[in-house]
């Protein structure tokens, strides 16, 4: 079989609801790799956040951040950082309406406010192991890759216009992933499959939520979960099953990976 390039979402994806990975999950990834494929993952999360996983399947390339940061057998090959001008006007005028922000690198993440209701609520969703710590100043000498900005849909239009320098993605009802302009999981994605280079035939995509749905109508070979969002379904090439089903076990048999 013709060496394939396979993408994988996290959250919703190879974990189900309760944040763990289905013991069919690993089986597949693991006959994936054994077969010779490339498996990698693509997630709006920054490398830190999923180092458990990655090394539970012995993944070493990946998309992170939504296209920012990616990594290929453990070595980065292309990263976008933010507009830093851009960001200091948006973090203070977000600090003035009491929106905070979460600041994020490579290495790790900080919240500009020692406690909110809105980052406690979100942020809980994603059930990880450590808790950001408090640092205002943390994107004064650093590259950031994402930063996360908590307000809901009527708040977020009091930025959205004037801030062309940045993509705002919703990931949860109180917060947008903040991206560079243009960024996104597919033009991630297109830097890898160029290093790689690899046909586009031979490139896989599985997701479920809205920051995958440019991946998955791009990629010819897309899998969306049966839990995932109608938008993801509706440019899909197939719908799974819900991921508490063993939807992405499936979902890689029906495109006849295994």
């Amino acid at each position: 079989m013709t060496r394939k390039l396979i993408f994988f979402d996290i959250d919703g994806t190879l974990l189900n609801d309760d944040k763990e990975l289905p013991i069919k999950t690993v089986e597949a990834i693991e006959a994936l790799k054994a077969k010779g494929h490339i498996v990698a993952i693509a997630t709006g999360r920054g490398p830190f956040m999923y180092q458990d996983i990655r090394e539970k399947l012995d993944i070493d390339t990946y998309v992170s951040y939504n296209g920012s940061y990616v990594v290929y057998e453990g070595t980065p090959i292309y990263t976008s950082p933010l507009d830093k001008r851009a960001l200091l006007q948006l973090e203070t005028e977000g600090h003035e309406r009491q929106h905070p922000m979460m600041f994020m690198d490579h290495k790790d993440m900080k919240q500009n406010v020692e406690d909110h209701a809105s980052i406690n609520e979100s942020m809980a969703t994603l059930k990880l192991t450590f808790t950001p710590d408090y640092d205002p100043s943390y994107h004064a000498d650093r590259d950031l890759y994402q930063a996360l900005f908590f307000v809901d849909d009527e708040e977020l239009k009091l930025y959205d216009q004037r801030f062309p320098e940045f993509e705002f993605v919703r990931w949860h009802p109180l917060s947008v992933d903040i991206l560079p302009k243009g960024g996104s999981k597919w033009r991630g994605i297109k830097q890898l499959i160029e290093h790689v280079a690899i046909d586009p035939s031979d490139v896989y995509a599985f997701g479920d939520g809205l920051n995958d749905v440019e991946m998955l109508e791009h990629i010819h070979n897309s899998v969306a979960m049966g839990n995932g969002c109608p938008e993801a379904k509706q440019v899909a090439d197939f719908v799974t099953t819900d991921v508490n089903e063993d939807g992405l076990y499936l979902g890689i048999k029906e495109m006849g990976l295994l």
